[in-house]
């Protein structure tokens, strides 16, 4: 049985052997595209996934990688994608914001509890469409791709002070939001870096 190749020293040995770094394809592949199709919708992340990681493997040279894994830069790559799909994830959100998330349902107790999840999910897209792009970035990198705040830093190749400073906006701004619709949940009105932090 081979040893199994760290995620850091993939892309130096891609330069040579560019096959290496079709580990990073396979184990990361998933959580970006559950990323972006999250944001954006799933025709926008199809397109959007592959082209993170060709250009991902275009720029592995400069790679940056935290102790462990390649994601925070890959997500840092598709968050900047994202940017120039800006539309799409906006009209996401207003369709959110409109109708929430729609699930299949099994049974009517389940129903029930899947209606007030999408009043919810509908409450949280107007907040997320009320926030500036960066201070919603680093929000959904922290909740959609559970990065810590030093991951969320290097994603976006920001300083830590600066992500905190975001997020700690971005809640106010849901804070705010929500409270105009209905009581602000719990874990929504924890401003402060917890956690993560």
């Amino acid at each position: 049985m081979e040893p199994i190749q760290p995620d850091a020293e993939c892309p130096t040995l891609s330069l040579s052997e560019p096959q290496a770094f079709e580990l990073i394809f396979e184990r990361h592949f998933v959580a970006v595209h559950r990323y972006l199709c999250r944001r954006a919708g799933p025709d926008v992340a199809d397109d959007l996934a592959a082209e993170t990681f060709a250009l991902a493997f275009e720029r592995r040279a400069s790679c940056r990688t935290s102790d462990t894994s390649m994601l925070p830069w890959l997500y840092g790559i598709a968050t900047n994608l994202l940017r120039r799909c800006w539309r799409a994830e906006r009209t996401q959100l207003r369709a959110y914001g409109r109708s929430g998330v729609e699930r299949a349902v099994d049974h009517e107790e389940e129903a029930a509890a899947r209606v007030d999840g999408a009043t919810l999910h509908a409450r949280l897209a107007k907040a997320l469409e009320a926030m500036p792009r960066k201070q919603r970035d680093a929000l959904l990198l922290y909740a959609l791709a559970d990065l810590s705040y030093e991951e969320i830093a290097l994603a976006l190749d920001v300083p830590l002070g600066t992500v905190r400073t975001w997020i700690h906006r971005a809640r106010k701004v849901a804070q705010r939001v929500l409270a105009t619709e209905t009581e602000v949940p719990a874990e929504l009105a924890t401003s402060g870096d917890d956690l993560h932090g």
